[in-house]
């Protein structure tokens, strides 16, 4: 295992050059950013621009939970595109880091931000007198250092899929929350379920219930609640 682990390190070392390169290659509107998922708290240890605030050492976002959640199953997400709570339009790619066992470890991301290229086409669009083709609404994602802060997005997010407070919730769709959380990745971070229990007002113990509920029960629907049907997500990485 260590031998591995030495390995996956030699990778990273590797990459560090690599996104300096990249961002350097595309200018101010590029960020690149490399993750060592055996450290969700603290993914981040390169990064190079500056189009969603990311540096050295911070959280994973909401994709970066979603792969850990999928384990070596996890494939890449190329040219996707989201929102920044700022209203920034960025189209990202990330491509996964597996070892020589094919385990996964971490990530190579790159976003670009694209806001003044869908404005100017908006813009060359009315000027000849075509009408541009609409955009499906880009989902917008939290960015932060602090893990903390993704963590509540993603709980908030839940809940307001479900349209229901916690106290509102049957427990069908108390055990889909935990569901949907698990399957991001959420309670691949530490003290996570401490931080969900806290927010929704229940005791840590009826937290750890749930969630050990939720991975046995058979997910009715594609949300895992009763006629509801899949949403998009999506997220910087």
């Amino acid at each position: 295992m260590e031998s591995r682990e030495t390995e996956r390190d030699a990778v990273l070392r590797a990459l560090t050059p690599v996104v300096d390169g990249i961002a350097a290659t595309f200018g101010p509107v590029c960020e690149v950013v490399l993750h060592d998922y055996r450290r969700p708290e603290t993914s981040v240890v390169a990064v190079a621009g500056s189009v969603t605030g990311r540096t050295v050492g911070g959280a994973m976002s909401e994709i970066g939970m979603r792969v850990l959640a999928r384990g070596d199953e996890a494939a890449d997400e190329l040219n996707y595109v989201t929102r920044t709570g700022a209203g920034r339009l960025v189209k990202s790619s990330t491509m996964v880091l597996r070892d020589s066992a094919g385990a996964v470890f971490g990530a190579l991301c790159v976003n670009v931000d694209v806001t003044e290229v869908d404005r100017v086409q908006g813009l060359l669009a009315a000027l000849a007198g075509t009408a541009a083709t609409p955009r499906a609404e880009a989902p917008v994602t939290t960015f932060g250092d602090d893990i903390d802060s993704v963590v509540d997005a993603l709980l908030d997010d839940r809940l307001r899929r479900q349209d229901q407070t916690w106290a509102g919730l049957d427990r069908a769709r108390r055990l889909a929350l935990f569901r949907g959380l698990d399957e991001r990745g959420v309670f691949a971070v530490r003290r996570a379920i401490e931080q969900v229990a806290a927010r929704l007002g229940i005791s840590r113990a009826s937290a750890y219930s749930y969630l050990a509920q939720s991975r046995t029960a058979r997910a009715p629907g594609a949300d895992g609640i009763p006629g509801a049907g899949g949403h998009p997500e999506g997220a910087h990485p």
